[in-house]
C-alpha cells in the first residue's frame, strides 16, 4: 500500500472580512490572537496567516507596531509557517498593505492576483447590532469597492517582497487571476512551486458550486502542470465542503474565523482550533496526513524561520 499524502492545513485566524460584531469568538487584540494563533498550530495548522486589528475597536489595520505585538510569541511558541497579509483590508492603499511584509520578512506572504468588486455588505442583513460604526461603514461601503490589484501592484508586491526572500500565498478569486499568475510565471516574475490558493464563495469572485470548484482546478492543472500546489479555501458555509471535495482530490486546505465564523449550520466556531480540528477529522477519514511546518517548508520551498526579521 502506498503512503498517504501529506496536506498542508493553513488557519487564517483574524482577517478584515469579519467584523468583531460579528462574533465574540473573532481574535481582535493582540494576546488574543496570538492566543488564536498557537491553538490553530497545536490543533495541526501547519501554516498560520495572520492579520492584525487595533484593540481599541477591532479595526483592521497593518501598523507593524501591532503585529510586533503578537509575531515573536507566536514563533517562540510554535513551529507554525507565518504567512503575513498584504491584503490588509480591500479599503487600503497597496503601499499600507504592504508595511508589515517588508518589516518582518516573512517566509510567506498572501497576494491577492487581481483587482475585484469584493461586496461585502450583504453581511449587513446577518448582525443585528453593530458596537462601532466603522464596521457599519465597512460593510457599507463595500456596495461600491473595487479591491484593487493592478498589474503595477502585483509586480510591486512579488519584487519588493521576494527580494526578500518571502514567497506567496497566491490568492486566486477568479479564472482570470490564475491567467494573471500565468503572465508573471511567464515574465519569470513568479517562480515554481506556485502556492496557488483557490477562494471559493465571495460576492465578486468565483462562486462556491463544485463545478466552479473543478473549472479552478481545470484551469490550474493547464497552465501551471506539476508546478503548483493546490489549495482550498471556501468562504462561510463553504469552508469544510468545499475543503473536503478538494482534499479528496489533491489539495490542501485553509480554515479559519478570518474566511468563516461558522463550525456547523446556525453554530458559531468558539476557536480557530475548532476549525482545524474539524478539518483534520475530515482529512484523516480520507487516509491523509497532516503536513507539519517543516514538511509544508520543503513543499513550498520557504527559506525558514531563522530567516524572518522577528
Amino acid at each position: 500500500m502506498s503512503k498517504s499524502r501529506k496536506v498542508i492545513i493553513t488557519c487564517a485566524v483574524t482577517g478584515a472580512i469579519h467584523t468583531p460584531s460579528m462574533s465574540p469568538h473573532l481574535p481582535v487584540t493582540p494576546a488574543e490572537i496570538a492566543d488564536a494563533a498557537i491553538g490553530a498550530a497545536e490543533a495541526g495548522a501547519a501554516i498560520i496567516h495572520l492579520h492584525a486589528r487595533d484593540p481599541k475597536d477591532g479595526r483592521p489595520t497593518q501598523d507593524p507596531a501591532v503585529f510586533q505585538e503578537f509575531l515573536p510569541r507566536i514563533k517562540t511558541s510554535t513551529s507554525a509557517v507565518i504567512n503575513i497579509t498584504t491584503g490588509g483590508s480591500p479599503h487600503m492603499t497597496v503601499q499600507e498593505r504592504l508595511r508589515p511584509a517588508h518589516h518582518f520578512q516573512p517566509e510567506l506572504a498572501s497576494l491577492n492576483m487581481g483587482s475585484m468588486n469584493f461586496g461585502l455588505y450583504p453581511m449587513l442583513e446577518r448582525t443585528k447590532e453593530f458596537k462601532h460604526q466603522w464596521e457599519i461603514d465597512h460593510l457599507t461601503n463595500s456596495r461600491d469597492l473595487v479591491f484593487k490589484n493592478t498589474f503595477a501592484d502585483v509586480e510591486y508586491i512579488l519584487t519588493s517582497c521576494g527580494a526578500n526572500g518571502t514567497r506567496f500565498e497566491f490568492e486566486c478569486y477568479d479564472i482570470s487571476h490564475l491567467y494573471n499568475l500565468a503572465h508573471f510565471v511567464d515574465r519569470k516574475l513568479a517562480t515554481p512551486p506556485f502556492f496557488v490558493q483557490s477562494v471559493f464563495g465571495l460576492l465578486g469572485g468565483i462562486g462556491g458550486h463544485p463545478e466552479d470548484l473543478m473549472h479552478m482546478k481545470r484551469t490550474a492543472d493547464r497552465l501551471f502542470g506539476a508546478d503548483f500546489v493546490w489549495s482550498i479555501l471556501g468562504a462561510g458555509r463553504n469552508q469544510i465542503p468545499l475543503a473536503t471535495m478538494g482534499a479528496a482530490q489533491g489539495s490542501n486546505v485553509r480554515v479559519g474565523l478570518e474566511d468563516s465564523l461558522w463550525i456547523g449550520p446556525g453554530r458559531l466556531a468558539e476557536s480557530n482550533a475548532d476549525q482545524v480540528r474539524k478539518i483534520r477529522m475530515v482529512l484523516e477519514g480520507l487516509s491523509l496526513e497532516i503536513a507539519t511546518p517543516d514538511e509544508a517548508r520543503q513543499m513550498l520551498a520557504l527559506k525558514g524561520a531563522s530567516e524572518v526579521k522577528f
